[in-house]
């Protein structure tokens, strides 16, 4: 057999494709371990610096599965925010007013208004992407610091955007994300790696974002932990002496 025979199979190869393989039979291995992935990682803490517009905010992170979550802006801390799961905490020691905040919304709008607040604190890459049921498609690509990836391409029905997750392949370590809109495209890159041989996985420490050809955000963190303990009074923030304290419902804090 000439050696011309053998080169679609060898370019299949280079590739990085799976002959027979189709898109939908590899979104399901992908959903498989992410998964799989997302379980190996129960708690975190991290603290870092995001550098925007020629502004910087230091900050500091904690979760805890299934739904904990403690975050601290300044150093040292202006204002905290914390969800033990069923009330949130908002302490604020520059106006001196402490917050707690108590139901008045569903589940769903509960976790957007929780997504909202906390999404600033953690990078992307510590937990795995949220894929909807539908409308998502999958790739093999090459990276540099895969060497092996996939592509998983989010389109929403009814708009024109576009969100596509860059992952490492087999473990699916978070590489980067391109969000396309119209004729704009974001793009989120991961710069630097901690890696922990004990979990068989590694999440961002230094990520950048860019936009326009234009580097335009960074973040870097100093300290990440994985799987540390982290007791339960971790996420129960209490009113310093001298605070002003008010009770809320959620729904209050979505409409701010």
């Amino acid at each position: 057999m000439s050696a011309a025979r053998h080169l679609p199979l060898l370019l299949l190869v280079l590739a990085g494709c799976r002959r027979g393989e189709d898109s939908s039979t590899l979104l399901a291995d992908a959903r498989q371990r992410l998964a799989a992935r997302d379980g190996k990682l129960t708690s975190y803490a991290l603290a870092g610096t995001a550098r925007e517009a020629g502004q910087t905010m230091d900050f500091q992170f904690a979760y805890r599965a299934p739904q904990k979550m403690l975050g601290t802006l300044g150093t040292p801390a202006v204002r905290a925010f914390a969800w033990d799961g069923e009330h949130l905490f908002e302490r604020d020691d520059v106006a001196k007013k402490f917050r707690t905040y108590d139901g008045g919304v569903g589940p769903e709008e509960r976790a957007g208004v929780l997504t909202g607040l906390f999404a600033p604190f953690t990078p992307e890459g510590f937990r795995v992407p949220l894929l909807p049921g539908q409308g998502v498609s999958a790739r093999r690509t090459q990276h540099p610091k895969g060497p092996e990836a996939v592509e998983l391409t989010v389109k929403p029905a009814g708009t024109d955007v576009e969100v596509t997750y860059v992952l490492r392949w087999p473990a699916m370590d978070f590489l980067g994300k391109r969000t396309r809109s119209g004729g704009d495209t974001a793009e989120l890159r991961v710069e630097e790696e901690h890696c922990e041989q004990a979990l068989g996985l590694c999440v961002p420490r230094r990520l950048t974002q860019w936009g326009g050809g234009q580097q335009v955000a960074e973040t870097t963190l100093t300290r990440v932990e994985l799987n540390p303990a982290l007791p339960a009074e971790t996420f129960s923030l209490s009113a310093p002496g001298g605070y002003d304290v008010e009770t809320k419902t959620l729904a209050a804090l979505g409409g701010r």
